[in-house]
């Protein structure tokens, strides 16, 4: 292959999560399980906040969008792994490798974007329930998640342009399993300080902003629980934001373990574990810890289901 020429590059290897055959088939098992409940848990939730005229909220629009994003980010990486392991290859094409990256950073960035949108709404539900319903109304709603697609496609525009800008050596070998930005720079045999310095900024940015702006709201609202005279209402209140919360709490910091740790190959295989968190556990969970702590939804669900009559 012939440094500085990206012509030349036909694939990539994915060295997965394990090299050893045996456990290969549990691999295979446990990912098309998780896949399948993340898929159909997120789209029970989609279906249920819109055929419930009582869920049309911006609390309940919110989570159908992230339900939605979260099918696609996992969509990104777990059909391809499935069948890589199906087929005992570990090869993907240099373009789909590339096409690969940037939607998994446009939905990761959605992603993240998307909750910090929701903690602002449990701020404003919580902190100014008088001016809830006239501050969130469907036309801000409609532009918060507007700005916040514009916003993850620009990034991950940027990041492609980046990579494909970069030239790469013989050795393909990445060790994760899927194309994970961090790794495809770590095998540029190009100048990578750009690069480098892009993916930190804008990993400053779109998650140290959001993160700040989540800690603010999350303050204020504990703040206001406290202050709420009534057992009754502080359960409520802390109810409708633990969920949330909790998945917050998941996603980031797995995230920022993985982007903020060290590069060397021990830390590349505990990082493609750790990814696992974020790209495959948490979509799975947030369906179950939404509906199981929310009557709204367990009630819409049953509706939906035929279970119980309006």
């Amino acid at each position: 292959m012939e440094p500085g020429n990206n012509t030349y590059i036909s694939d990539f290897l994915l060295m997965g999560l394990s090299e050893v055959p045996e456990l290969q088939s549990l691999i295979f098992g446990l990912f098309l399980s998780m896949y399948l409940i993340t898929v159909f848990g997120n789209l029970l939730i989609i279906l249920a906040v819109s055929s419930d005229p009582h869920l049309y909220t911006p609390m309940y629009f919110f989570l159908s969008n992230l339900s939605f994003i979260d099918i696609c980010f996992t969509s990104t990486t777990i059909p391809k792994m499935l069948q890589n392991v199906q087929i005992q290859s570990k090869v993907i094409t240099y373009e789909g490798c590339i096409v690969q990256m940037h939607f998994y950073i446009l939905f990761a960035g959605l992603d993240d974007i998307l909750l910090t949108v929701m903690a602002y709404d449990r701020f404003m539900a919580i902190c100014h329930p008088l001016h809830y319903t006239v501050t969130m109304n469907t036309q801000l709603c409609g532009w918060l998640v507007l700005v916040s697609w514009i916003i993850s496609v620009l990034n991950s525009l940027l990041h492609s342009l980046m990579i494909l800008r970069l030239s790469f050596c013989s050795d393909l070998e990445i060790h994760h399993f899927f194309c994970e930005i961090k790794q495809l720079i770590q095998l540029a045999c190009s100048d990578t300080f750009l690069n480098n310095a892009v993916l930190y900024f804008g990993s400053g940015i779109l998650g140290g902003v959001p993160l700040a702006g989540i800690v603010y709201s999350y303050s204020k609202i504990v703040s206001s629980i406290c202050g709420i005279s009534s057992a009754q209402g502080k359960y409520k209140a802390f109810s409708t934001s633990a969920s949330h919360l909790s998945v917050v709490s998941l996603f980031y910091f797995t995230c920022l373990g993985v982007y903020l740790s060290s590069a060397d190959t021990h830390s590349s295989e505990a990082n493609a574990i750790a990814s696992v968190m974020y790209t495959v556990v948490t979509p799975m969970l947030n369906p179950f810890i939404y509906s199981l702590r929310n009557k709204d939804i367990k009630r819409a669900l049953k509706r939906f289901l035929g279970m119980e009559t309006f």
